[in-house]
């Protein structure tokens, strides 16, 4: 919700594809405002809201990915396609009416750009039965891989996700939702402090662990659940929050908002760590996180902590900038979708492998 990660990439026969150049282009307040008002539990947003934002945020998108290409001096006609996942308002993978809905119009992007658009990625995957998400999962696999270890993948955006990947292997065994990554802390902060994201996990850091909160917030069934599975702002929010808050006896007198947050930073950790406890138990000897979270120093620290012996780095010891994962892994499934290559996906409850995406051919051309 903070903006557009864009990242350029080059495709050779080899993995990991090469990275030329990112960046993150911020979201214009008005228009996150808006975001945020079509996320919230309470929303209840008009087909014209819906329609608009759509279109607004795939021009935003479009607009970035020109913008870093002016950065960086190259034409876009030399490009093959632009890979968007699009901005997540609503997913709900259950039944009987499973889906996984986002924004963005591929079709805005293309003809923006003049630049073939692949997009909406997750649809299939869920009307196949899978949860739609992760997806990154594969890519870990793909590009983050070793012959000599199985390593533990971590991405921790608003919701935090893991993948197994054995060593000598393209295939990850095992990915998926672990529960919130910095979604509450960012609400929490915004809510006390107006920030948009607690720096460095400096706030989280004033204050201390409440023991009877955490464990109230980890007894809620997600967290419970087996794998496959995913989950998102949906659930995990300032309302789930304030629900669980007030089950604590004497809550409001016990602890001040730095309290708050510190609880919420170590429910980051404590889900994934009992999530790899459960679920990976004696694999991988090292943890490599990307994402948001991988910036947040308080964060990594207490992950450090938590996973001892495991050494807990940051993909960018794997020659991938840590922060713009996501960004490369859907550049991926562009390449792989326009190449007919399926993908193998481990999102339900048997594998399976499709060719995720939909593809727009920009104004006067004839597609793909």
């Amino acid at each position: 919700m903070d903006g557009v990660d864009v990242a350029l990439v080059r495709f050779d026969a080899q993995e990991p594809p090469e990275t030329v150049r990112c960046t993150t282009v911020p979201y214009p307040p008005e228009l996150r405002a808006r975001l945020l008002a079509a996320i919230a539990p309470t929303a209840r947003v008009t087909l014209h809201e819906l329609g608009t934002l759509d279109v607004d945020i795939g021009r935003h998108f479009a607009d970035a990915a020109l913008a870093l290409l002016d950065e960086a001096g190259v034409s876009p006609a030399t490009i093959t396609a632009i890979g968007s996942h699009g901005q997540t308002i609503h997913h709900h993978p259950s039944p009987p009416s499973p889906y996984s809905l986002q924004i963005g119009c591929g079709a805005t992007i293309a003809a923006r750009t003049g630049i073939t658009t692949v997009a909406d990625f997750r649809r299939l995957d869920v009307a196949c039965g899978g949860q739609g998400a992760p997806l990154v999962p594969p890519f870990h696999a793909a590009c983050l891989g070793s012959a000599n270890e199985d390593r533990i993948i971590v991405n921790i955006g608003g919701i935090t996700n893991v993948t197994l990947v054995p060593q000598a292997s393209d295939t990850a065994t095992l990915g998926f939702d672990t529960g919130p990554g910095n979604c509450l802390m960012d609400e929490w902060i915004a809510r006390h402090h107006g920030a948009g994201f607690d720096e460095d996990g400096a706030w989280a850091a004033t204050g201390r662990v409440v023991p009877e909160v955490l464990e109230a917030l980890l007894g809620h069934d997600y967290f419970a659940q087996t794998p496959p599975k995913s989950t998102g702002r949906e659930l995990f929010n300032l309302a789930f929050l304030e629900t669980i808050l007030a089950t604590v006896p004497g809550a409001a007198a016990a602890f001040d908002a730095a309290d708050v947050q510190s609880t919420l930073c170590e429910l980051t950790v404590e889900s994934l760590a009992r999530s790899i406890e459960a679920h990976v138990p004696g694999r991988a000897a090292n943890v490599y996180v990307c994402g948001g979270g991988a910036r947040n120093a308080e964060l990594m620290t207490r992950l450090a902590r938590r996973l001892a012996p495991r050494a807990v780095l940051d993909t960018d010891a794997l020659g991938i900038d840590a922060g713009f994962i996501e960004a490369l892994a859907f550049a991926w499934y562009a390449q792989r979708r326009l190449a007919g290559i399926p993908t193998r996906l481990t999102t339900g409850a048997a594998p399976r492998a499709l060719c995720l995406g939909v593809v727009h051919a920009p104004c006067g051309s004839s597609g793909r």
